[in-house]
């Protein structure tokens, strides 16, 4: 098994700690990771994206060309990673901020309305935290429980008044997957 995963939006949106977290996450559950952040301008506003690839094989370069999934947060990332993904791959859309369908029929598009679900968790920076929980479901290796796990052990000490709203985001970002996944049974 081998994923490689983009994660991209505006800079403040949490793209590095949603990558981080799928990184320790598939830490937790034994596979060898990569994380790959993007620093710099991107942290002031610009389209800020990381990398993480998950394998129970060795990895020997952090470098994607096709990932087989991306979560995307805003139209800049759709419009440059969606044209990447690999056929059959997974793309996470946030639709509270993209308003344009993808244009790709050979990737499962997932749609997210993430910033609606976040501020009924009850703080809109957890949006990045349902999407999250949306592509961990849809990609079948690795649990919410065991992302949950990985939260309590890695959320920065000034931030773990969130805990709960954390773990709040990302069940209700996987359930939104489950009931697609109840309905077209």
């Amino acid at each position: 098994m081998r994923e490689e995963i983009i994660i991209s939006g505006f800079g403040g949106q949490g793209i590095l700690f949603a990558g981080k977290l799928l990184a320790y996450t598939g830490l937790e559950t034994g596979l060898n990771v990569v994380y790959f952040p993007s620093y710099g301008p991107e942290m002031r506003g610009g389209t800020a994206h990381c990398t993480v690839i998950l394998s129970d094989e060795e990895i020997g370069s952090p470098f994607i060309r096709n990932p087989s999934g991306a979560i995307v947060m805003n139209i800049p990332s759709m419009d440059r990673y969606e044209p990447l993904i690999k056929e059959g791959g997974v793309l996470v859309v946030n639709t509270s901020l993209i308003d344009r369908s993808p244009q790709r029929s050979d990737i499962e598009i997932i749609p997210v309305p993430a910033n609606e679900i976040a501020e009924q968790v009850g703080d809109k920076r957890l949006a990045n935290i349902v999407l999250l929980g949306a592509f961990i479901r849809s990609l079948g290796a690795l649990t919410i429980d065991t992302a949950e796990k990985s939260l309590h052990r890695h959320i920065p000490e000034y931030r773990r008044n969130l805990l709960e709203a954390n773990i709040e985001a990302l069940t209700r970002g996987a359930q939104l997957v489950a009931d697609v996944e109840v309905e077209s049974t």
